[in-house]
């Protein structure tokens, strides 16, 4: 075996663990799943770590897999409480992220939203407003991969048994989508009238795409 395709089997295999650790234990952070499935595989200082999109799709064939009977269906009760709370939220112009849209998400993900006002607390008033118990913080993203990320609030909180993870940006925000931690590109951002197309045609897989 060369040199090179050692070095590719351990990206995939690096992959592949990461993958499972993120599917089976709830880790969400791409880099934090790559370390820990290389310090697993006994290769903690490897160079050879795969991208986040390798492992997004390795996470693909992990769900097709080993959560077929099981992976479909947390999908789709995730994507009804994105419909419910993009509806309760229609104020603030709700756009459903990651992988709920992708459709990637599992028994551990939470439903990612995006809002948009010029007064945050409006999101917080809402929440009291509506007896919803929450947890306030932020989140650092990227509008430009040139450029450093920005720190923007989040509110969260938990319907029965799903997390809803809300981040709240200004106005003109809707018009420029932070980037992906998956590919570095725009984010994809779905209206509830995509996510709605998306539940009525059952479509449960990455690869379908109307937003707006």
């Amino acid at each position: 075996m060369t040199i090179h395709q050692r070095d590719k089997r351990m990206r995939q295999y690096i992959a592949l663990e990461a993958a499972r650790l993120m599917a089976e234990h709830g880790i969400n952070d791409y880099y934090a799943a790559k370390r820990k499935a290389a310090q697993q595989l006994g290769a903690p200082d490897t160079r050879n770590m795969p991208s986040n999109q390798e492992i997004e799709e390795a996470l693909q064939d992990y769900q097709r897999l080993f959560k077929a009977a099981s992976q479909p269906q947390r999908l789709k009760q995730l994507r009804a409480a994105a419909q419910h709370f993009m509806g309760m939220f229609e104020a603030f112009q709700p756009r459903l992220v990651g992988s709920v849209l992708s459709g990637t998400a599992g028994e551990h993900s939470d439903v990612n939203l995006h809002l948009f006002t010029d007064s945050t607390e409006e999101v917080g008033f809402f929440l009291i407003q509506e007896e919803i118990p929450f947890q306030t913080g932020e989140r650092w993203l990227r509008l430009d991969n040139a450029a450093p990320p920005q720190a923007f609030p989040t509110y969260k909180f938990m319907a029965g048994e799903v997390a809803i993870d809300l981040t709240v940006f200004p106005l003109v925000g809707i018009r420029q989508a932070p980037r992906s931690p998956v590919d570095g590109r725009p984010m994809r951002r779905a209206s509830l009238a995509a996510v709605i197309k998306l539940s009525e045609e059952g479509v449960y897989e990455k690869g379908y795409l109307s937003l707006s």
